[in-house]
């Protein structure tokens, strides 16, 4: 038997699908990867064979910078880093112009590619990144059953009057002025409109026959994954996904780090694990204000520092660890605390680690998966761009002393969580197999 697994160029994206992946593997069976070149390192650590496919116009290997990155995306990283800096609807509303090119690439030719491929493989069965929408039309184009995989926070999946790059909930930290959100609101809408007008053109260039689609991003595969904890998914919401599973997490095993082992050996104050994932360690600014609270505090920090210098950090005490990247599950299955961006790799490996989370969200589905760890009890949020060193500290302080009811329920999530990993849900999914805890 053999499992496609097709993925953009990011190891954001490529490591939960991977993970995914490695079930098919434990089980004897050929595992392809179509991804650029970019990530060929990971899916050769994870024994798997690759074919290329190219999704979009960048890449990310594990710590993106604008410099590395092709004519055009790099000046688009940039003008996504500046919207960061003056707030979430000005990143949502950057965000939103630059959709087409981001997820509709070079759409027919895609198509065709993802064809090639399917012909090449000849898989048995086929994962697909949710947001590689190119690829779902070459498969949804010629009739090739495929499992659509949400990786981010299930919001990145409209669903009833949702509008794409809206966020349907915030965090009490984040009160837009209703005028922008009005504004935001008109704007995606049109992109919305926009790009399902493309995915339709491009869709009965691939098969005349195909029905058009009302709002591309509300479309999915034959099987819907959604790489996140049912528990925080709101039961109205749910109700609105037809025939779905969720997945909890996809956390992968991570290669030995002897640094990092040493580290965790020696005696010491609690772990506090800090990281703003691969994109957004750029914001040094924000990086430096959380280690300045940090160095108050009686812990041991180990902080991936990503594209922020290190001396861009302030002095780090002798105690902490700091690297440009870090194997985030073994420091948080070590950590008392965790502070993030509210990425969903971040969120649902810290709850299966049962670590509290302080969020600083920044962009597109951040914001609602914030809302949704501050509703559970399980973390709290702040704004990025407002929160100064004394607030982070205090924030940090109260998760690291969690009321007994709230540290009972992080408990208990945790245990469901690795009590049936997301790679078994996913392929149990796959193979209509009965329903597993958690889904």
């Amino acid at each position: 038997m053999t499992l496609l697994v097709i993925s953009p160029d990011y190891a954001s994206h490529l490591l939960p699908l991977a993970t995914m992946g490695a079930a098919w593997a434990a089980a004897g069976e050929r595992v392809v990867v179509a991804t650029g070149p970019a990530t060929d390192a990971i899916v050769r650590r994870f024994g798997f064979e690759r074919e290329d496919l190219q999704l979009g116009r960048g890449s990310n290997p594990g710590v993106i910078r604008a410099q590395d990155q092709p004519a055009g995306e790099d000046d688009s990283l940039r003008g996504f880093f500046d919207a960061t800096r003056r707030g979430a609807v000005p990143t949502l509303a950057f965000q939103a112009a630059a959709r087409g090119d981001d997820l509709l690439w070079e759409p027919l030719r895609v198509a065709r590619d993802v064809q090639r491929v399917v012909e090449r493989v000849r898989p048995d069965h086929v994962l697909v990144d949710h947001l590689a929408f190119s690829a779902r039309l070459g498969l949804s184009g010629t009739g090739v059953p495929h499992a659509d995989v949400v990786l981010g926070h299930p919001s990145a999946l409209s669903v009833g009057d949702e509008v794409y790059g809206y966020p349907p909930a915030w965090p009490s930290c984040l009160r837009p002025d209703p005028h922008e959100l009005a504004d935001l609101r008109r704007r995606c809408e049109r992109v919305r409109d926009a790009f399902t007008a493309q995915w339709n053109d491009v869709l009965v260039s691939l098969d005349p026959a195909a029905p058009a689609s009302e709002d591309a991003f509300a479309e999915t595969g034959d099987v819907l994954l959604l790489n996140y904890p049912g528990e925080l998914h709101p039961p109205e919401r749910t109700a609105l996904l037809g025939q779905h599973a969720f997945l909890g997490s996809a956390v992968r095993a991570e290669e030995l780090d002897p640094e990092v082992e040493a580290w965790l050996a020696r005696d010491g104050a609690p772990v506090v694990y800090v990281s703003l994932g691969s994109f957004l360690s750029v914001r040094a600014d924000v990086l430096s204000r959380v280690a300045e609270a940090l160095r108050q505090l009686d812990v041991r920090v180990a902080l991936a520092s990503g594209s922020t210098p290190r001396q861009a950090l302030g002095p780090s005490p002798r105690s902490w660890l700091v690297r440009a990247e870090l194997p985030q599950v073994t420091l948080l299955d070590r950590a008392v605390l965790a502070v993030s961006h509210g990425g969903n790799n971040s969120v649902t490996e810290a709850l299966t680690a049962g670590v509290p989370l302080l969020l600083l969200p920044l962009s597109t589905d951040q914001f609602a998966g914030a809302a949704a760890v501050e509703a559970a009890g399980l973390g709290e949020a702040l704004d990025p761009n407002a929160a100064t060193p004394a607030q982070l500290g205090a924030a940090a302080t109260r998760l690291l002393l969690l009321p007994p009811d709230r540290a009972s329920s992080l408990a208990r999530l945790s245990a469901e969580l690795r009590a049936t990993p997301g790679a078994e849900r996913a392929r149990a999914a796959l193979l209509g197999e009965p329903e597993t805890p958690g889904f």
